[in-house]
C-alpha cells in the first residue's frame, strides 16, 4: 500500500511537470506580473546598496587576507604542537615520579588515564600556555626571518603594525580558549584530580574543621564544634539570632548532618535539637529528636583545603567571594586572587607575543637559540611574578586585583619597549 502511495504522488507531480511544461506561457505571464509590480523593490534594494556597503567592514573575514592565513596556521599550529611536546614529556616524569605510588596503592589503570591524567593535561597545559605562545611565536617568526620572508614582506610594503595583525588574531583565539577553559573546565577537572590524588596518591586533604565559627545571614552567627567533611556532619551546633543587637533565638543541636540529594541547596538536618525563643522577658522552648531546616551554608564554607579555590567555576567564585565577604569571612582572598589572575593570564598572550615577534623579526646570525633562551627566561620570570604577587596579597595585604594584574602592568612596558625598537 505503501509503495501504491508513493506511486502516485510522484505521478501527480509528473503531471503537474508536464503541465508546465507544455503552457509555459502562462509561468511566463506570471514572472513579467511580478517583475512589473516589484519595481519600487528593486529600487529600494538599488538605492540600500551604496548604503550599506559599509556593513563589509563588519565582516571579520574581510580583514584576513591569505598572508594572515598563512601566519595564522603556521601560529596555531606551533603553538599545538610546542603543548603536545612539552605534556609529553611532562607526563613521561610524572609516570616516572608516581609510578611507585600508582603501584603501591593499587591505582586502576582506567583511573590513572582518565581521572588523572585526562585532567593532569588541560590545567598544566593551560597554567603554562604564556610560556607556550612565546616558544610558538619566537619558533616559527625566527624560521620565518631565516628563509628572509620577514624580509620581503617589509620590502613589499607591509608594515611592522599590519605584520602584528594575524598574530593578534591568533592570541584572541587562544586566549578565549584559555579563558574558557580556566573558567569552566579546569576546576571540574581539577575535582577528580585531586580525588585521584587522595585517594592513590596519599595527597592527605583537609576534610574535618574544629571551633568553626561564621555569620549565615545577618544577625545570625552559626558554630560548630567539630566538623567532617566525608559525612558531611557536625557537632555541636549552635545557631544563634540577634534583632537590633538583641537575642531573640537559640537553636542546638548535638548533631547536624548536610542533606546531600535535596532539590536546592542548604537543607540540614538536626538530631537532638533545642530551640529557645526569647520574646520580651518570656522565653519559649522547643525540642525534638529530628528537624529538617535551612540554614544559609554549604559544606565548602565549613572546610578549607590547599588549591580549593582552583575547583570552582568562575560563576561559583563570583558568588563564594560575594557571600564570605557579607559573612566577614577572613579566607577570600585567594579565591579574590584566583578569580582576577583568570582574566589576566588570558591577555598575557597579547603581551607576550608582541615581545616574541619585536625579538625574532629579524634576521640575525646563530639561529633561534638565543631568542628561544630568552623566551624561557621571560616566561619563567612572568609565572614567578604571579606567584610572588599572589603571596603578597594573600599575606602582606595587596589587592588582589593588583597583585593578579603586576606582571602583565610590568611586561606590557617591556612589550613597548620592544615595538619601539622592532623594525619598521
Amino acid at each position: 500500500m505503501k509503495t501504491f502511495h508513493r506511486i502516485r504522488k510522484y505521478h501527480r507531480f509528473y503531471r503537474v511537470m508536464r503541465y508546465f511544461a507544455q503552457h509555459p506561457a502562462w509561468l511566463h505571464q506570471l514572472i513579467s506580473f511580478l517583475y512589473q509590480h516589484t519595481s519600487w523593490l528593486r529600487q529600494l534594494l538599488e538605492w540600500m546598496g551604496p548604503k550599506l556597503r559599509w556593513t563589509k567592514y563588519l565582516n571579520p573575514f574581510h580583514y584576513i587576507k591569505k598572508i594572515d592565513w598563512y601566519i595564522i596556521k603556521k601560529f596555531i599550529g606551533t603553538y599545538i604542537y610546542s603543548i603536545l611536546l612539552i605534556i609529553s614529556i611532562s607526563i613521561v616524569f610524572d609516570v616516572n615520579e608516581n609510578l611507585a605510588k600508582f603501584t603501591q596503592y593499587h591505582a586502576p589503570l582506567r583511573a590513572i588515564v582518565v581521572d588523572y591524567y585526562m585532567n593532569f593535561i588541560p590545567y598544566f597545559a593551560n597554567l603554562f600556555s604564556p610560556l607556550f605562545v612565546f616558544i610558538a611565536v619566537i619558533f616559527f617568526t625566527s624560521k620565518l626571518a631565516g628563509n628572509s620572508e620577514i624580509i620581503s614582506m617589509l620590502a613589499a610594503g607591509i608594515s611592522f603594525k599590519r605584520l602584528m595583525r594575524p598574530y593578534m588574531i591568533s592570541c584572541i583565539f587562544i586566549s578565549v580558549l584559555s579563558f574558557f577553559l580556566s573558567a569552566f573546565i579546569i576546576p571540574h577537572g581539577t575535582v577528580i584530580r585531586q580525588n585521584f590524588e587522595s585517594m592513590y596518591k596519599n595527597k592527605k586533604k583537609d576534610t574535618s574543621a574544629d571551633n568553626v565559627l561564621l555569620q549565615v545571614a545577618k544577625g545570625t552567627i552559626a558554630s560548630i564544634q567539630h566538623y567532617d567533611n566525608n559525612m558531611k556532619k557536625g557537632y555541636g551546633f549552635s545557631l544563634v539570632k540577634f534583632e537590633d543587637k538583641k537575642l531573640v533565638s537559640h537553636m542546638t543541636a548535638m548533631e547536624i548532618q548536610y542533606d546531600t540529594i535535596a532539590d536546592s541547596k542548604f537543607h540540614w538536618k538536626a538530631s537532638n535539637w533545642k530551640i529557645r525563643e526569647l520574646k520580651g522577658l518570656r522565653e519559649h522552648i522547643t525540642s525534638g529528636s529530628t528537624k529538617d531546616t535551612l540554614i544559609m551554608m554549604e559544606p565548602t564554607d565549613l572546610v578549607y583545603s590547599k588549591g580549593q579555590q582552583e575547583t570552582f567555576t568562575s560563576p561559583e567564585l563570583s558568588d563564594y567571594i560575594s557571600k564570605q565577604i557579607d559573612r566577614g569571612s577572613g579566607h577570600v582572598v585567594q579565591y579574590q586572587v584566583e578569580y582576577h589572575k583568570r582574566i589576566a593570564s588570558s591577555f598575557a598572550s597579547f603581551i607576550l607575543t608582541i615581545i616574541g615577534l619585536s625579538l625574532s623579526s629579524k634576521k640575525r646570525k646563530g639561529g633561534m637559540g638565543l631568542y628561544l633562551g630568552i623566551g624561557l627566561a621571560l616566561s619563567f620570570i612572568y609565572i614567578m611574578l604571579q606567584t610572588v604577587s599572589a603571596t603578597f596579597a594573600i599575606n602582606a595585604g595587596a589587592p588582589p586585583m593588583l597583585a593578579a594584574w603586576v606582571p602583565n602592568f610590568i611586561f606590557a612596558i617591556v612589550a613597548y619597549f620592544c615595538y619601539r625598537q622592532a623594525p619598521n
